[in-house]
């Protein structure tokens, strides 16, 4: 079975005015997504995500590089590529002052669908965002979490074999974003390839496989578990006090001062540190004295597994760009 999308060396530069050189946005990259598969691209904002996407559905000509999507070459077989596959945008590009169900045939009728056909896709797609009764309300009027449902109904209205979902769960609430990706485990599950963008790393968790990019490079590729084994560097200390900012700020200086040379990174996660060390055994001892030293009570030190944030933050570290990590 050939993969559903192939891209090598895909490369896109954006030229800046009065001969001031270019900018890259994605360079040199080169993955496979195979037929069915929920593949998932996590990076920060401005790592070029976006531009990929466009490039792999044909809106964007590469600079450089090749890229295969269901078979046909782009960007000349651009409208083979658009009729067999389905694009969700960040904006959900619906029309505010059509009803949920005139977006959906609006969309269905775009794609050359029409009659019977038109009106029981209608139908399933209502059901499947959760607006059986609203369907004639308009869409201005809907919350987030249906715009959402209703915005991925119009993307797989014609049942493509392949979906593109860029950012699809930016600005909706978490009850939303997990019944969300509920619907994307149903399409893979009926053998619908899903391309899906985000920054959230619980969503990361979610895909079958992924790539971490950053300023437009891809610096990791695997599966969840696979990150963890090939790109964790070192062990992780998971701590917890009453003033973890005043413990941050007491660990960085030890750490500038040479004192806590074993320590690769420091970083929040929620109200605790994660302490990423070579040897975790060979700190603990020094980190509770600094700790104690400082007054800080109630300290906990505990080595945990690695969670895929602290996978994301050490392989930025490791590729040498910035390492604030995605959320």
């Amino acid at each position: 079975m050939e993969p559903a999308i192939v891209v090598q060396d895909l490369t896109k530069t954006f030229e800046q005015n009065r001969g001031q050189g270019g900018f890259t946005a994605v360079d040199h990259i080169s993955f496979e997504v195979q037929q069915g598969e929920i593949f998932g691209f996590l990076g920060p904002n401005g790592a070029g995500k976006t531009t990929t996407i466009r490039m792999l559905l044909g809106l964007m000509r590469p600079t450089a590089g090749d890229a295969i999507v269901l078979g046909h070459h782009l960007p000349d077989e651009a409208k083979a590529v658009h009729a067999r596959s389905g694009y969700m945008s960040q904006l959900f590009t619906l029309y505010d002052d059509l009803t949920a169900a005139e977006n959906i045939r609006f969309y269905g009728q775009a794609y050359g669908l029409g009659g019977s056909d038109l009106r029981r896709r209608q139908e399933d797609l209502i059901a499947m965002a959760g607006l059986s009764g609203r369907e004639n309300e308009l869409t201005a009027h809907l919350a987030g979490g249906w715009r959402q449902r209703l915005a991925l109904g119009c993307a797989i209205v014609h049942d493509p074999e392949l979906v593109f979902l860029d950012e699809p769960t930016a600005g909706v609430d978490p009850a939303s974003r997990r019944a969300f990706w509920e619907l994307i485990y149903a399409l893979a599950r009926q053998g619908t390839t899903v391309f899906v963008t985000t920054h959230y790393m619980d969503e990361a968790e979610l895909c079958q496989r992924l790539a971490f990019i950053d300023r437009g490079r891809i610096v990791a590729l695997g599966t969840p578990d696979e990150l963890r084994v090939r790109h964790m560097r070192g062990d992780v200390l998971e701590l917890s006090c009453a003033q973890p900012e005043a413990a941050m700020q007491v660990l960085q200086r030890a750490r500038q001062a040479g004192r806590l040379e074993e320590l690769h990174q420091l970083s929040f996660y929620g109200a605790q540190l994660h302490v990423v060390a070579r040897d975790s055994s060979a700190v603990q001892g020094a980190i509770r004295r600094l700790l104690s030293h400082a007054g800080i009570q109630g300290v906990a030190l505990d080595q945990i597994p690695p969670t895929l944030e602290d996978v994301f933050i050490s392989t930025m570290g490791q590729a040498g760009v910035r390492s604030e990590g995605a959320r």
